[in-house]
């Protein structure tokens, strides 16, 4: 049941990426505080690269299987995508009194989905406790670091032409 999870997990995690790559650029020009605004171009870039590493995570998982560097691996971004239910998301839709695209796709897929998944981690044996209470937070740290450096290299590579000047620069 695990290996079904994985998959199914990077499958979430593409669903979700792909209502943010949609709506988040625009989202994030009214954000305030909430979201620093970003070019549709470089989250897009950062969105596809986070997407494809799910797929590597659930591939890596699947092929070294229970206890492996990929489980952990796999685990720990699960965590990344549980917390990232509530913040940013659900706490920016109350706090704002609005939408905060992605929503929807954290409420209904990521939470039942990284839930699912990191039950039957423990429950068959793909990771324990001990080490995941290293590993996890690993694992987010590294996801949350990568982001502005995905979102640099998005901008460098595939730059927002027509873009208000100055709102996503850094």
């Amino acid at each position: 049941m695990f290996i079904i999870l994985a998959w199914l997990f990077a499958a979430v995690v593409a669903i979700h990426n792909l209502e943010e790559a949609i709506f988040l650029p625009a989202w994030s020009e009214q954000a305030g505080r909430w979201h620093r605004p970003v070019g549709a171009n470089e989250f897009r870039f950062a969105v596809f690269v986070l997407t494809v590493l799910a797929g590597i995570a659930a591939l890596i998982a699947t092929v070294q299987g229970r206890e492996s560097f990929g489980a952990y691996v796999l685990t720990g971004y699960a965590l990344a995508m549980l917390l990232n239910v509530a913040f940013p998301h659900l706490l920016a839709t109350l706090a704002m009194g609005r939408y905060m695209p992605g929503t929807a796709t954290a409420l209904a897929l990521n939470l039942p989905a990284t839930a699912a998944l990191l039950h039957q981690a423990f429950r068959e044996g793909y990771v324990s406790s001990s080490r995941f209470a290293l590993a996890g937070p690993a694992v987010v740290l590294v996801i949350v670091l990568l982001i502005p450096v995905l979102l640099y290299v998005g901008r460098k590579l595939l730059p927002d032409i027509g873009r208000a000047s100055g709102k996503a620069s850094g």
